[in-house]
């Protein structure tokens, strides 16, 4: 695809020196549109990023008009009221929808002193925009750091929950002696339906399965996500220091925890659900998805058995080859935790390192369908390659620190997986199905602490062009967009690729020191945080509008049901979906569904556009769903920011 022109932007001045009001600023600016003038102005949105901008780096803004405009001023007031900027869009960026035709670039980089502002736009256009601030990078993301550290904690499930906003409790204390199961049969390859009660598998011990974390509204468990997530904690405990004790580093242990024990070192068994998604048609088995509930209650449903007990899913028989999708994870995670340990607690890290090799060493090189979860498919993940490149590269890591001589070897697997990465069926950028991202960087850290070693399958300039590679593809479908947004917003996943674009962006610079995709980073975070069409962050608690309605039971279901409800604070959901995808409706409230918006109206929808939609629903699983990958990404790509 050929490289987009970038449209000249108009030049724009700041005003420090000038005081005036914000009612001068008001008036002045509807004059603007008189004698002079030969169209009448129009009415508009302005889109900014509501949680705020880095004082030292890129900000922008869009007016989003309900008809072109020829040319429309802007201002940028502080909370006194004196204009700090002013200037005037140029060109439109592009059309959004047929009541919104036009998309006007408003940049004020120039902008570096830290306080509160809004936009106000006048002219050929009307519209102002919500309160932001402008400060440093750690004041700006360090909420939605910690608020998205804050999710993970929400989400524990065992005994040692953190009560906080959603005032949690102990739940599914019956997972510490669950019973393992056979897989059940479906009645659709495409449902979770099942066809009849699962079966224990014969002569299988109990297993300890207790605490983790729930995966996506619901409460199943999946060594699948949970993979993703803990790696992307470490990884952001890592480069920035946080140790066991922090509130971040806390959490990627008890994320850890849970998968050491998912994994059976002994009889060489991994297990990977916890929980049964759905019943039968006829009822007489109920699953997870059935109930709508809080958790707590599950230990005590005798009416239930599948959920006072829940079923535990293994991955295969013991000692059978592993899935290489799970094994590169894993071995990935438990690396990670050598890595972290190395240098504070080595025994500790050596016993890490060990259960990292075991699992990688029993991967499967030449699977069928991969295995992910029951039904495989809640996450119909098809590539693997990237996966065992992450974990060679983390056990190449973590031998360097700990002067293990397995180092070397794994450096080679590492390498040739990489590269063989690149002409892989599914490939991606980073979001919890393609993990290539992070293993190149990483394995690009390795190779250069080895001193550039001959005879592997790729160079550290490879590995970094592949990484700059996907920074591009993300950068040119930003550069032909009106918000600039660099992910598919038409289909799922939007708001992981997003800031797993932004993730890599940073990491790619930590590796690099290459800046040149710093306003691309940006731009994703603006983008997810409500400079986008529909004007909403897209992370509950962050900015002025965020979803208040998410599709999920802890959310839905917290506080009293007369009284206010707690917001499930630092949850990031799906984001704009595939219009298509929203054919069949909103659905029915379930019984026990909290309505929610009430009288289920949809702000949203005059800002849907280029074949997506966006509802703000508690039956909008399509969009509004939080889940531990969306959460991971953005833990990953704030504390990166900050």
């Amino acid at each position: 695809m050929p490289e987009l022109r970038r449209r000249p932007l108009r030049r724009w001045t700041t005003a420090a020196a000038t005081a005036v009001t914000a009612t001068a600023v008001l008036a002045a600016l509807s004059l603007a549109g008189g004698a002079d003038t030969a169209q009448a102005a129009t009415t508009g949105e302005v889109r900014v990023n509501q949680v705020g901008y880095a004082g030292s780096g890129a900000k922008e803004a869009f007016l989003l008009a309900k008809s072109a405009v020829g040319e429309a001023s802007w201002k940028l007031v502080e909370r006194g009221g004196r204009v700090v900027a002013h200037g005037s869009t140029g060109a439109s960026l592009g059309r959004w929808n047929s009541a919104y035709p036009a998309v006007y670039l408003i940049d004020f980089s120039a902008v570096r002193t830290p306080g509160t502002y809004r936009l106000v736009v006048g002219g050929t256009a009307t519209a102002s925009s919500p309160a932001f601030t402008i400060g440093s990078a750690k004041a700006v993301f360090g909420r939605p750091a910690a608020d998205a550290t804050a999710f993970f904690q929400a989400q524990r499930d065992g005994a040692r929950t953190i009560p906080g906003q959603l005032r949690r409790k102990p739940s599914h204390l019956n997972d510490a002696h669950a019973a393992v199961y056979a897989w059940p049969s479906f009645t659709d390859p495409e449902g979770d339906t099942i066809k009849a009660a699962p079966k224990k598998i014969a002569g299988a011990a109990p297993v300890d399965v207790s605490g983790g974390w729930f995966d996506a509204g619901d409460y199943l468990k999946f060594t699948e996500t949970t993979s993703y997530a803990v790696a992307a904690l470490q990884i952001a405990a890592r480069q920035t220091g946080a140790g066991p004790a922090s509130a971040l580093g806390g959490e990627a242990q008890h994320g850890l925890d849970w998968l050491d024990k998912m994994w059976d070192g002994t009889t060489k068994t991994l297990y990977i659900q916890v929980g049964l998604g759905s019943g039968t048609d006829s009822g007489s088995v109920v699953g997870d998805h059935d109930v709508w509930r809080l958790p707590e209650k599950d230990d005590k449903d005798s009416a239930h058995p599948f959920l006072k007990n829940r079923p535990v899913f293994r991955a295969g028989a013991p000692g059978a080859k592993l899935s290489p999708n799970q094994a590169g994870r894993l071995a990935a995670d438990f690396a990670l935790a050598a890595q972290r340990y190395a240098a504070t607690a080595p025994a500790k890290a050596r016993a890490y390192l060990n259960t990292a090799a075991q699992i990688y060493g029993l991967a499967d090189t030449r699977p069928g369908t991969l295995v992910t979860t029951v039904p495989y498919g809640y996450y119909p993940e098809t590539s693997w390659k990237d996966d065992l490149a992450f974990g060679g590269a983390e056990l190449a890591l973590a031998a360097q620190r700990l002067h293990d001589r397995r180092g070397a070897d794994w450096l080679k697997q590492a390498a040739s997986w990489a590269k063989a990465h690149q002409s892989e069926a599914g490939a991606d950028t980073l979001n919890m199905y393609d993990t290539s991202a992070l293993a190149d960087l990483d394995l690009a850290r390795a190779i250069s602490a080895a001193g550039h070693p001959r005879g592997l399958a790729v160079t550290y300039a490879d590995l970094v062009g592949y990484v700059k590679g996907q920074i591009a593809a993300g950068q040119r479908r930003a550069a032909a967009d009106p918000f600039h947004a660099g992910a598919v917003y038409d289909d799922f996943d939007a708001d992981s690729h997003t800031l797993g674009l932004a993730a890599t962006t940073r990491l790619y610079r930590s590796v690099t020191g290459d800046t040149s995709f710093d306003r691309f980073a940006v731009q994703q975070l603006d983008w997810l945080l409500g400079a986008n069409a529909w004007g909403t962050s897209f992370m509950v608690g962050q900015g002025q509008t965020f979803p208040r309605c998410t599709a999920g039971e802890l959310g839905n279901l917290a506080g009293s049901p007369t009284g206010s409800r707690p917001l499930e604070v630092g949850a990031i959901v799906n984001g704009p979906n595939g219009a298509e995808q929203f054919s069949d409706g909103l659905g029915d409230y379930l019984d026990g569904m909290r309505p929610c918006p009430p009288g289920g109206a949809d702000p949203y929808s005059a800002f849907n556009g280029r074949g997506s939609r966006y509802v703000d629903d508690v039956r909008s699983w399509q969009s509004s769903e939080p889940a531990l990958d969306m959460d991971a990404s953005g833990l990953l790509a704030f504390y990166l920011s900050k």
